[in-house]
C-alpha cells in the first residue's frame, strides 16, 4: 500500500472506533498516526517502511508501527477486517448525513439503539432524538432533513465519478472488432456537476456482438434491459449505463440528441420545423414540400451529417460545444456568431488554492511542487488553512511564517521549475474580519478567503460577512462562495448577486472552486459575471497532489459558464501572473 492509501486506512479506523463508543485516547491514536503519515516524504515513508523503523516517527507506538508494516507489506490489516464485521453496517451509513459524525452516532447506538437509518427516522419522527443530551429539536430537525436529503442525493452521481466509470467503457467499445464509432453522452459529455446515468451510443455494422460485451463486462452487476440494438446495465457505484446501437449514417444525429438538455432539444427541434425540416436522433428530414428533394417513398431526404457540425451548419448555426447545450441563450449566439472561445485545459498554468501536510493535506510542501511541475505548471499556490480552522490543523502566524521561509527557500533552490507561491486559506470570520492580521497578510503572496464556520447565520448577516471580507485590501480572491458539497451538503444562504458586485467593486477574483464535490461558485453565474468584469480563478482545492488533477472538472464548469481564457486569471504565465498579484496586493 502507498503513504496515501496508509493514512487513508488509519483515518477510516479511527471513526470506526468513535462509532463504537471506544477509548478517546485510541481513537485520537489512529487520527494522529494518520498524520504523522501524510506529513512524510513519500521517499523517507518508503524508508522507514521497508527498515521497519516507523517507531521513529512522532506519533506512531509500538501496535500502530506493527499495523502500518501490515498494511505496508501485505495490503490487508486483518484488525480492520474484524472491526469492521463488529460493526453494524448502518451505522457506517448513517455517517453519509450531514452534521452526524462519529460521536453523535455511538450516542444514538447506546441510548436509543438506533443502528441503521431508517431506525434513526422513525426515533426522530418520534421525538425521541430530540429528547437526548447534546441533541435537541434543531438538530432532530436537521437530521431528518439530512436523510431526505440523502435518500434524493443517491439518485445522482457526481461528474468526476461517473467519468472514470464512462471512460474505459467508451475506449472499450471503440475497440470492438465492427464498431467505428462510440460516444458517452447525455449529461455527462454536457459536463453537468452531477448526473443521473450513462448514455453510450455507438455505430457499428453488427449490434449483437457490441451487446453482448456491454452487458457481460466485468463490473455489470445487474443487467436491466437487453435488446437487439440496446441495453441497460446497472455498474459500480449502482450508475444506470443505457447503450444504443446505430448505423454510421445516424451516428451524429443520435450524439446531439442524446447529449443535448431537452430545453436545447426542443429549441433545435423547432429550429427546424421553421425551416420546413425535422430533427430527430434518427436525422434531419427536409419536408416533402415543393422544391425539396424527395427519396422513393415521397419523403423529404435526410441531410447527410458525418459529425455534429454539419448538423448545426445546416440549421444556419456555428458549432455549438456540448457544455453549452442547455437550452439557455446558445443557439441565438450561435446564429449570430457570437459564441466564445471557451476555456481549455491546456490553458491553465497553475493554480492557487492548495494545502499540504502543514493543515489537513496529505502530502508535503515539495510534494506538492513535484506534482504540479508534473503537469506542466509554471506555478502552485500553497493555501494552508488559518489558525481557526483548528479541524483542519490551521497554522498559527508562527507556523505560517516557517512555511513561507520554506517556500522562498524552495524557490531559490532551483529545485522546480515550478514557481510555489505563499499565500493561506484565511477564515472569514463570524463578523467578517480576517483570521490574520494586516502585518501577517503583508507578507504573502496573496490571500484565498474563506467561510469555515457559522453556516447557519441569515442570508442577510452571511452577505455583509462575505462582502467585509472582500473590502479587506489584502483578500486576493474568495474561495467556494456557497459552501455547498455537492450530494452532502446544501449551501449556506447568500445573496450570490451582492457578494459578485463586491468583488467585481474590489478589484478581488471569485474562485470556480474545482473540487468535484463544490464546483463553487456554480456554472450558472459565470456568463453574466464575467461580462461585468468578474475575474474567475479555477482552483483544485487540493489536499493531496493527486488532487490538482480535479481542476478538469473545473474546466468543464467554466465552460458550462461560457468562460473563456481571458476570464480566468491563472491561465496567465508566470511574468503575468506575478504582475497581476503585485497589482492584488497593492491595489489601495
Amino acid at each position: 500500500m502507498t503513504k496515501k492509501e496508509i493514512a487513508d486506512v488509519l483515518a477510516e479506523i479511527g471513526i470506526l472506533l468513535e462509532l463504537k463508543g471506544e477509548n478517546p485516547f485510541k481513537v485520537r491514536a489512529y487520527s494522529a498516526g494518520a498524520r504523522a503519515i501524510e506529513g512524510l516524504e513519500r521517499e523517507e515513508f518508503e524508508r522507514l517502511a521497508s527498515e521497519g523503523r516507523l517507531r521513529e516517527v512522532r506519533g506512531i507506538g509500538e501496535a500502530l508501527s506493527s499495523k502500518i508494516g501490515e498494511l505496508h507489506s501485505t495490503g490487508r490489516l486483518e484488525f480492520l477486517e474484524l472491526l469492521k464485521a463488529s460493526i453494524e453496517p448502518g451505522l457506517v451509513e448513517m455517517l453519509k448525513i450531514p452534521g452526524l459524525g462519529p460521536k453523535k452516532i455511538a450516542a444514538l447506538r447506546r441510548d436509543l439503539a438506533v443502528t441503521s437509518v431508517p431506525e434513526l427516522e422513525k426515533a426522530c419522527i418520534g421525538g425521541r432524538v430530540a429528547a437526548l443530551d447534546g441533541f435537541g429539536d434543531k438538530t432532530q430537525e436537521k437530521i431528518l432533513a439530512g436523510i431526505r436529503n440523502v435518500e434524493a442525493y443517491s439518485r445522482r452521481h457526481l461528474w468526476w465519478d461517473a467519468i472514470q466509470v464512462a471512460e474505459p467503457i467508451a475506449a472499450g467499445l471503440r475497440a470492438l472488432p465492427k464498431v467505428t464509432q462510440a460516444e458517452v453522452a447525455g449529461s455527462l459529455r454536457r459536463g453537468l456537476e452531477t448526473i443521473g446515468d450513462l448514455d453510450f451510443i455507438v455505430a457499428a455494422a453488427e449490434a449483437t456482438p457490441v451487446v453482448d460485451w456491454f452487458t457481460g463486462r466485468a463490473g455489470v452487476q445487474e443487467v436491466t434491459a437487453k435488446g437487439e440494438t440496446k441495453a441497460s446495465v446497472r455498474i459500480e457505484g449502482g450508475i444506470q449505463a443505457d447503450l444504443r446501437i446505430v448505423p454510421s449514417e445516424q451516428f451524429a444525429f443520435a450524439l446531439h440528441h442524446f447529449t443535448g438538455s431537452k430545453d436545447h432539444n426542443v429549441q433545435m427541434r423547432q429550429r427546424a420545423l421553421d425551416r420546413g425540416m425535422s430533427l430527430s436522433e434518427w436525422g434531419l428530414v427536409g419536408s416533402a414540400g415543393e422544391g425539396t428533394a424527395r427519396d422513393k417513398a415521397g419523403h423529404g431526404k435526410g441531410v447527410p451529417a458525418a459529425g455534429e457540425k454539419e448538423i448545426f451548419r445546416a440549421l444556419g448555426l456555428a458549432y455549438i460545444p456540448p457544455e453549452l447545450r442547455e437550452g439557455m441563450g446558445e443557439i441565438a449566439a450561435a446564429e449570430k456568431g457570437e459564441l466564445p472561445k471557451l476555456v481549455e485545459l491546456a490553458d491553465l498554468r497553475g493554480a492557487f488554492h492548495n494545502h499540504t501536510s502543514e493543515s489537513d493535506g496529505g502530502n508535503t510542501l515539495r510534494e506538492m511542487a513535484a506534482a504540479a511541475e508534473a503537469l506542466g505548471w509554471d506555478y502552485i499556490g500553497i493555501a494552508d488553512h488559518s489558525k481557526s480552522s483548528r479541524q483542519a490543523r490551521g497554522l498559527t502566524e508562527e507556523r505560517l511564517l516557517r512555511q513561507v521561509a520554506e517556500i522562498q527557500a524552495l524557490n531559490a533552490s532551483c529545485q522546480f521549475r515550478t514557481r510555489v507561491f505563499a499565500g493561506t486559506e484565511c477564515d472569514i470570520l463570524p463578523d467578517g474580519g480576517l483570521d490574520f492580521d494586516d502585518a501577517m497578510l503583508a507578507r504573502l503572496d496573496y490571500a484565498v478567503v474563506s467561510v469555515h464556520s457559522a453556516f447557519g447565520q441569515d442570508e442577510a448577516v452571511m452577505t455583509s460577512r462575505i462582502v467585509r471580507a472582500l473590502e479587506h485590501p489584502r483578500t486576493t480572491m474568495l474561495g467556494h462562495l456557497t459552501g455547498r458539497l455537492l450530494l452532502q451538503r446544501e449551501a449556506y444562504r447568500v445573496d450570490s448577486v451582492k457578494v459578485i458586485d463586491a468583488a467585481i467593486a474590489n478589484g478581488v477574483a471569485i474562485e470556480l472552486n474545482a473540487n468535484p464535490y463544490r464546483l463553487d461558485m456554480d456554472w450558472r453565474l459565470w456568463r453574466r459575471a464575467a461580462e461585468r468584469g468578474l475575474e474567475c480563478s479555477i482552483n483544485p482545492d487540493a489536499h493531496r497532489a493527486e488532487d490538482l488533477e480535479y481542476v478538469r472538472a473545473g474546466i468543464n464548469a467554466a465552460r458550462k459558464g461560457w468562460l473563456t481564457r481571458e476570464n480566468v486569471v491563472n491561465t496567465r504565465p508566470i511574468n503575468s501572473m506575478e504582475g497581476w498579484l503585485a497589482r492584488k496586493r497593492g491595489r489601495r
